[in-house]
């Protein structure tokens, strides 16, 4: 194919792609009372399955009600004429775009894997399916963990008591959605893994090296993300820790592959 003809592609795989979040974004924004409702705003409700699970572990581990939510004071507002209007364009873009994710990968795969060897190809093959999988994890750990770890804290977080929270809309709104769509994206940390060693950049052995130091800065992003209490930053850091290890021995079988793939190669030169 000629570099015009490679542009072309391109465009048709963007429009392709945004054509998918499109969709998505417009089912989002038709089921307006389940996305806001059921979904973004339940997250600050006391019955919400994350307070009612960690207050259940309180109980059955000996800690009574410590980590059962606190009230809420929290009280939520629009101030801006057209605010609710494009909290909800909003939402429901970041809504298509997580529904569209695996789609979107597909479509970049299908770009790119016209100009890989059939090796490459073998090596990655289920790599949509893996990196949707992870995407989705991701989006549920934020969602259902973090996010609302997060409103308790800040929201019932106080610097005196004659301060009342009175949150604009769009911040609670950005928090959620932040916060769920990049722990989407923070899952994809073994696949970057993957590349990067690829690239040559990282190896499995500096990664164990700096096992340590990785760790130390996880539980720092835990105890800044969760709740002043040991058992939701273990809860918060585990999974991110999990992530580190899976990219360690992902990292380890990359680097074997291709160094079989290399010696096979040069097997085949020397033997020709």
């Amino acid at each position: 194919m000629t570099f015009l003809e490679h542009l072309e592609e391109l465009r048709w795989t963007l429009v392709r792609s945004a054509i998918a979040v499109a969709v998505g974004m417009l089912a989002a924004f038709i089921a307006k009372d389940l996305v806001f409702d059921h979904i973004i705003l339940s997250a600050k409700e006391p019955t919400f399955i994350t307070y009612r699970a960690f207050c259940a572990l309180g109980h059955r581990i000996g800690m009574g009600d410590s980590l059962c939510p606190m009230p809420l004071p929290l009280s939520l507002q629009n101030i801006n004429m057209s605010g609710q209007f494009f909290t909800h364009l909003m939402v429901s873009f970041v809504a298509g775009f997580i529904m569209a994710f695996p789609y979107v990968l597909w479509e970049i795969w299908r770009f790119i894997a016209p100009g890989l060897h059939g090796s490459e190809k073998r090596s990655l093959r289920g790599l949509v399916a893996f990196a949707s999988v992870l995407f989705f994890v991701g989006v549920g750990f934020g969602y259902f963990m973090l996010a609302p770890l997060s409103i308790q804290f800040f929201g019932t977080y106080q610097v005196s008591a004659s301060v009342q929270n009175t949150i604009a809309l769009d911040s609670y709104i950005a928090m959620v959605t932040s916060v769920t769509l990049w722990t989407g994206v923070i899952f994809e940390l073994p696949l970057v893994i993957m590349f990067l060693t690829r690239a040559g950049i990282v190896e499995p052995q500096m990664l164990r090296t700096y096992r340590k130091h990785a760790f130390v800065g996880l539980l720092i992003i835990s105890a800044i993300l969760t709740p002043p209490d040991v058992v939701s930053q273990l809860i918060v850091c585990g999974p991110l820790m999990l992530l580190y290890e899976a990219g360690i021995m992902i990292s380890a079988r990359t680097l074997r592959r291709m160094r079989t793939a290399k010696a096979a190669q040069h097997a085949a030169v020397s033997g020709s």
